[in-house]
């Protein structure tokens, strides 16, 4: 009986055949008739994270600020993915690299703090895709994740933050006495133009039990 040799490959990855060294045929997801003399190489298609260690950046003020990112990617091409690149992602690594040396280029430290996420995401990514599609990857986006500028600016960024909200704590403090003081002098306006009330007041005043004697303006 002759039995006929089969591959089965699993839904989340793609199999190149190769047989006497040539590529065959990319096998997609299921069982297959496998060839004598046949190798096969697995490609994963499962989405990747992969984080771009920190890179000390110049930016327009002359601040140098470390900067990291994350890569959300899959292989598009398996086949492209194999054979265009000894390390493919590593294509992608470099591209986003230089794109993000090149992006803060015109940007302030500030500004980079501030805003990385919305101002180097798209130009990252844009990099990114652009070197992928020759490596059979698809880049979903490029992520800034960490903003790091040297211990002395951040000390005094946190001084100056500290600063503000000292001087914030201080006008309301200001505004509150101000409050206050308009509202006893017009509480004092009012009693002086109703003497009625201000007796009023003044029983309202006295400790219980006090006895108090009301004498008309002129007498002894």
């Amino acid at each position: 009986m002759h039995l006929v040799r089969r591959v089965t490959v699993p839904a989340t990855q793609r199999y190149l055949e190769y047989v006497d060294g040539a590529h065959r045929r990319t096998l997609e997801p299921g069982r297959h008739r496998r060839p004598r003399r046949a190798t096969y190489r697995s490609v994963s298609l499962l989405q990747r994270l992969d984080t771009l260690a920190p890179q000390e950046v110049l930016t327009e003020d002359g601040v140098t600020a470390k900067v990291s990112a994350v890569v959300r990617w899959n292989v598009a091409d398996a086949r492209a993915f194999a054979e265009a690149a000894e390390d493919a992602f590593a294509v992608v690594y470099l591209a986003v690299q230089l794109a993000l040396r090149e992006a803060l280029l015109d940007v302030e430290a500030e500004a980079v703090v501030r805003e990385a996420r919305l101002l180097l995401g798209e130009p990252l990514t844009e990099a990114a895709r652009a070197a992928a599609s020759a490596v059979g990857i698809a880049v979903a986006e490029v992520v800034v994740k960490d903003v790091v500028l040297p211990y002395e600016l951040r000390a005094a960024y946190a001084e100056v933050v500290t600063s503000r909200a000292r001087g914030q704590a201080q006008l309301e403090a200001a505004r509150a006495e101000t409050a206050a003081l308009r509202s006893l002098a017009n509480g004092a306006k009012l009693l002086d133009d109703h003497p009625a009330l201000a007796r009023l007041r003044l029983v309202q005043a006295l400790p219980m039990g006090s006895t108090l004697e009301l004498r008309t303006p002129g007498e002894r």
